[in-house]
């Protein structure tokens, strides 16, 4: 079965692949008057007059078309389809090539604005109205979708976003085992991890030996180091010991090295 591109009404590619986003069966399609303030629509004035700007009931489609091209890439392009529900004619489109071309209403969550293209590069603003605001919320979510495909942001445009196909690339192994006369080192003072060779190292060590600095004086290492101060416990440790030891009582007077006075001159 041919492929038809269904806003030119050409004949795709055999190998163009079409697929359909959302589908939505009955959506009310509305005349909508000129927009008149820059805050955005307001669906209150379309369904005004019971309904007096409704055109008919329509079924929604949001298809998705991937179109091969050179050099493994493919253009991808998205379609807003407003069809008849009985028949499937096309009653107007619009290309999805940037976020404006839909906008939700101030006023509600069922209602949107689309702006369609027709034959000679015509343009309208039609509005839309869902029966369900399940139905509106999950066409929401298409339109993101979209978005992420073809890659439109809340400002960008895009008309046909040409994706490469990914191709598997084999990463290359790594050969991480020593070599011939390679050993491992490791440095405890954060010098950093390395390899050398055994033979260089040893004859680099003997080439630095002329710049290699005296042993400090003193003989054996930490000869000269001074002893560490006492710590904050040791020192109450010695106040204790000081506060508890007793000074003797005085003794008598010989003990203190006098003579009583018995062979004195004074006896």
């Amino acid at each position: 079965m041919e492929s038809i591109d269904p806003t030119t009404g050409k004949k795709l590619p055999a190998d163009a692949i079409q697929r359909i986003l959302f589908i939505a069966p009955a959506v009310h399609v509305y005349n909508i008057p000129p927009l008149t303030s820059t805050k955005g629509y307001v669906a209150a004035t379309w369904t005004a007059d019971n309904n007096k700007r409704q055109i008919f009931t329509a079924r929604l489609r949001i298809l998705e078309t991937a179109i091969p091209g050179p050099n493994n890439e493919e253009t991808v392009k998205a379609d807003i389809l407003l069809e008849d529900p009985k028949t499937g004619q096309l009653f107007a489109g619009a290309p999805y090539k940037a976020a404006s071309v839909v906008e939700q209403v101030l006023d509600s969550s069922r209602f949107f604005a689309i702006r369609v293209e027709g034959e000679g590069g015509r343009k309208a603003t039609l509005g839309i109205g869902f029966e369900e605001r399940s139905e509106a919320f999950d066409f929401s979510v298409s339109l993101q979708e979209v978005r992420k495909t073809l890659g439109i942001d809340d400002s960008g445009k895009s008309g046909g976003k040409k994706v490469e196909k990914a191709q598997e690339k084999v990463e290359e192994k790594k050969d991480f085992s020593l070599k011939e006369g390679e050993t491992i080192t490791v440095s405890i003072g954060g010098k950093g991890l390395g390899r050398r060779n055994i033979g260089k190292s040893e004859e680099g060590n003997k080439d630095l030996g002329a710049f290699s600095l005296p042993p400090p004086p003193g003989g054996s290492i930490g000869g000269g180091l001074l002893p560490p101060p006492p710590s904050a416990q040791e020192v109450r440790k010695q106040k204790r010991l000081s506060q508890t030891i007793e000074t003797p009582p005085p003794g008598s007077i010989e003990d203190l090295g006098f003579d009583d006075g018995e062979f004195g001159e004074f006896q």
